[in-house]
């Protein structure tokens, strides 16, 4: 048995990653096309561990999935491979169409290919699981949450782009038979994220005494959920899921951006002190186009279904990934101690 991650180098990947190689007994392979969000700094600890390969492909490369495939025959792939970034994508939709669109389609037909090779009980024991996002149902109102049933409505090219792999992964099982299950989840933070995203561009500048510039009022609204309680989860999915199906995965822990970058100022405060009141580097900027202002999922089937809850409350994961960042800023260096917020040079992006 061999399971299969793709996009395993970047920061949701490489958590999945670790925690297979770690805590489980089958061999794990890394594709990762290793652009500027995935680094081999994310698989150090793992490296040299025999049950773990790495292999630097495109998901876009039809002949390289197919020959990886079956040099591998994987029994499981975890479709994590995306471009994440919403203000990117405003930017530059086209590596998102790529990517998101043409790489999930070309993992689908390499997947259904050697899926069909199977002998019978091999076959019913295959799965892929598409990662995805609460981006795709768009923005709710101030009450209510999505649930799996909820229409897709994607505001940015990100979250179309993820929204129309959605609709391919389910193509696939309705038309091919091939046994997919889809996973939407809320926002993700925790260690090793790329310095780009909310939390990390707010430990990291507040630590060098630079700006906080946060969007519109920063009242936007969004589920915080621990990056190994995500992992978990979708290792539960695979085990246990109902073929077909979509499970949405979140912390229930609604909070607003500005609550977030003001709670990460005061953990700062106690450990960091240096320039503290670090809430006196938080300023607001216009707010981006198409910032919808809030998501939240509920998560009660997975729960209820599958058995699964998280293990980690907001306030503890949050000091968690404070003390990470400061213990590892060796790691910031190794990936880009340069790397951008975001285009626009603000906080309150996506963090996926």
């Amino acid at each position: 048995m061999t399971i299969l991650v793709t996009g395993g180098a970047g920061f949701i990947g490489s958590a999945l990653v670790r925690d297979l190689v770690n805590n489980g007994d089958e061999p794990v392979v890394t594709i990762d096309k290793l652009t500027y969000a995935g680094s081999r700094e994310n698989l150090r600890e793992i490296e040299n561990n025999p049950r773990h390969s790495f292999e630097l492909a495109d998901i876009c490369d039809a002949n390289a999935m197919s020959a990886l495939f079956a040099k591998y025959q994987p029994t499981t792939v975890y479709h994590l491979a995306a471009e994440s970034h919403v203000d990117r994508s405003i930017d530059g939709p086209a590596d998102f169409i790529q990517t998101n669109l043409v790489g999930t389609f070309t993992m689908l037909q390499a997947s259904l290919e050697h899926w069909q090779s199977l002998t019978e009980l091999e076959s019913e024991n295959f799965r892929f699981l598409h990662i995805s996002t609460d981006e795709v149902y768009g923005e709710l109102g101030p009450e209510g949450q999505f649930t799996e049933e909820s229409p897709y409505e994607p505001s940015s090219p990100y979250s179309a782009s993820k929204a129309g792999s959605d609709h391919l992964v389910r193509a696939w099982q309705k038309t091919f038979g091939l046994p997919v299950l889809i996973t939407n989840c809320s926002n993700n933070y925790g260690p090793f994220q790329f310095p780009e995203k909310l939390l990390p561009v707010v430990i990291l500048n507040a630590m060098q005494g630079r700006e906080l510039p946060v969007y519109g009022n920063g009242l936007n609204i969004r589920d915080w959920l621990y990056v190994h309680d995500h992992t978990a989860a979708l290792q539960l999915v695979v085990k246990k899921g109902r073929v077909g199906e979509t499970y949405m995965i979140g912390g229930r822990a609604e909070q607003t951006n500005i609550h977030m970058v003001q709670a990460i100022c005061r953990i700062l405060d106690k450990k960091f002190p240096g320039k503290a009141p670090h809430e006196n580097l938080i300023t607001y900027v216009t707010d981006r186009p198409g910032h919808d202002a809030r998501y939240a999922v509920d998560c009660t089937k997975i729960e209820t279904e599958l058995g699964w809850r998280q293990t980690v409350d907001l306030d503890g994961g949050l000091e968690k990934t404070v003390d990470w960042y400061l213990a590892n800023l060796d790691w910031v260096d190794a990936v880009g101690s340069g790397a951008e917020q975001d285009r626009r040079g603000m906080v309150g992006a996506k963090v996926s």
